[in-house]
């Protein structure tokens, strides 16, 4: 018998990860040049890292009640969500693989990052975050298609 997955806890991730898509859409107003030259860059930074963990957390756990579903690392979690028909697998193996490498150049190649390519990223892929965020909403609305309880 599997855990159910905890709703809360989901639920919770998902509020924070919209938000912080709110937050990087009202940066994403900014010129270029007022977002490389203020506090732009850097609140996009801040912002694109909590969703990111937020949503490798939300893979995580809904993983871990999938019967060799655990995964060691972000890329994997990616790959695997596709393989357990969580998202779907071009998805999971394109567009939320990189979201996981990109999770990883924050945490440890911060200093290689230019405000260009927060600009991008804020301007043209926040569209990732959303197939991802109703992915999971149809996990907690219809677990049963993926063998999982919801407490």
């Amino acid at each position: 018998m599997t855990l159910p997955l905890e709703k809360d806890t989901i639920v919770t991730r998902i509020n924070g990860i919209q938000i912080e898509i709110v937050e990087l859409k009202n940066l994403s107003k900014q010129t270029l040049e007022n977002f490389k030259t203020g506090d732009g860059h850097k609140l996009a930074e801040y912002h694109i890292h909590r969703a990111l963990e937020g949503i490798f957390h939300i893979g995580s756990h809904i993983l871990s009640r999938i019967p060799g579903g655990q995964a060691a690392e972000y890329k994997e979690i990616a790959r695997k969500l596709g393989e357990f028909g969580i998202m779907d697998k071009s998805y999971a193996n394109g567009a939320l693989s990189k979201m996981a490498g990109y999770r990883n150049r924050i945490v440890h190649f911060y200093a290689e990052i230019i405000p260009e390519e927060l600009y991008g990223i804020i301007n043209n892929d926040l569209g990732d975050f959303e197939i991802f965020l109703k992915a999971v909403k149809n996990v907690l609305e219809h677990p049963e298609k993926f063998d999982l309880t919801v407490e």
